[in-house]
């Protein structure tokens, strides 16, 4: 299971912090970009389209890429993939522009290469420049993926979302009586020192719904302020890390710890527990709870498109970007349940997946999830320059000399 957006997101948020006190110089000579008005629909010849992927996200796009490229020959004569993390790639995009033309064509990035693009002016402005050809966008997303677009400032177009979490699993057979609130969690953990774990929250998506759905669960003061506005949830987390012996650096180690039952209960999202469960690194048994006073935080991939890329090159990803937002091909983002349920469309149902998505969901998935998604408010990711704070702090506070 790929995370690599997970596994980079403390360091590309480091990044944005330090961008955010004034973009660098190699910044400012990107090259110009190219006027709207001059865009055709269609490239005056088939591109060669070179795509780099810092999130994951081609586990549930690259069906959708494949078949524009089969059905459209065109307009896109080839694709290359590449894949990188998300705090590679701001220095790959600056270098390429110092150089008068981006090699890379098109990113699919999480929200923190997406911050970093954004800080360092690297990418074009998507909106309302295109608009055209996006018409109805906001009215077609799912009203929280509209929430998550936002983040964007309009320099990204999302193409895949979720609710994600935070969402407790645990292993049936030690956990007899699942926590159902904070309270509950808190004297499961002190009962049993160790067996709790969650991920360093900046490198970590379940780690990071944890830390950033507390402040719902504990109704602090302003679950968008982590230095003002969480009293109770940065003293939940130091008692709580009493009974914590170690924060595993990323994911896969607690769902690891999970598995061979160094850990009984951890925190995760809806991908980490079906798609883990799927390619059976993680006993199908688990189980999921969710405690009493709980919001989702939602997550979302976006397509950027570098500055400096051709005339020709920006036609054919506009014009890919809009077949990726096709309800048929959303449909494809269900994947076998890796950012459950992935489309960010309206409209969009299992039933028009791929039959091994049917299959894979049917078997893996959980019922329960359809009412958890319909019946509890969905809240957004904090902003990038909140989450630098909340993370640097819980490291200061919470996670020092525990991590590894």
């Amino acid at each position: 299971m790929r995370r690599t957006t997970r596994a980079a997101f403390g360091l590309a948020l480091v990044l944005v912090a330090t961008l955010a006190c004034g973009a660098p110089e190699t910044a400012q000579k990107a090259p110009a970009t190219v006027a709207t008005s001059n865009v055709p629909k269609k490239p005056s010849q088939p591109v060669e389209l070179n795509i780099l992927d810092v999130a994951g996200n081609l586990q549930l796009t690259q069906g959708m890429i494949d078949e524009f490229v089969a059905k459209n020959p065109d307009i896109v004569s080839k694709v290359n993939y590449t894949k990188a993390t998300a705090p590679e790639m701001p220095g790959k995009l600056q270098a390429e522009q110092q150089g008068g033309q981006s090699q890379t064509h098109l990113v699919l990035t999480g929200t923190d290469g997406l911050s970093a693009v954004i800080q360092e002016k690297l990418v074009l402005k998507l909106l309302p420049d295109f608009s055209s050809r996006f018409p109805k966008l906001a009215e077609n997303y799912l009203p929280a993926a509209g929430k998550m677009q936002e983040l964007a400032q309009d320099q990204g177009i999302e193409v895949t979302f979720y609710p994600s979490g935070p969402l407790i699993e645990y292993d049936p057979n030690v956990v007899k009586d699942p926590p159902k609130t904070t309270d509950d969690l808190l004297k499961w953990a002190k009962a049993h020192p160790g067996k709790f774990q969650y991920a360093v929250p900046a490198n970590s998506g379940p780690g990071r719904t944890f830390l950033m759905g507390l402040p719902y669960l504990l109704k602090d003061k302003d679950p968008k302020d982590p230095e003002n506005g969480w009293d109770k949830t940065w003293a939940y987390l130091k008692e709580l890390g009493q009974y914590v012996d170690y924060y595993p650096t990323g994911t896969t180690a607690t769902m690891t710890n999970l598995a061979n039952g160094t850990a009984n209960m951890i925190a995760s999202t809806t991908g980490w527990d079906i798609n883990p469960r799927v390619l059976g690194t993680v006993p199908a048994g688990m189980k999921i709870t969710t405690l009493k006073g709980f919001h989702w935080v939602t997550d979302a991939h976006y397509a950027v498109i570098p500055r400096g890329v051709s005339e020709d090159v920006l036609s054919a990803d506009l014009a890919l970007i809009q077949w990726m937002l096709r309800p048929q091909q959303q449909a494809k983002a269900y994947d076998k349940g890796y950012f459950y349920p992935g489309p960010a469309v309206k409209g969009v149902t299992l039933d028009m997946a791929p039959q091994a998505s049917q299959d894979a969901i049917e078997q893996f998935g959980r019922k329960e999830y359809d009412n958890l998604i319909k019946n509890n408010p969905q809240e957004t990711s904090l902003p990038a320059e909140q989450q630098v704070a909340a993370f640097q702090k819980w490291d200061r506070e919470i996670g020092s000399g525990k991590t590894k």
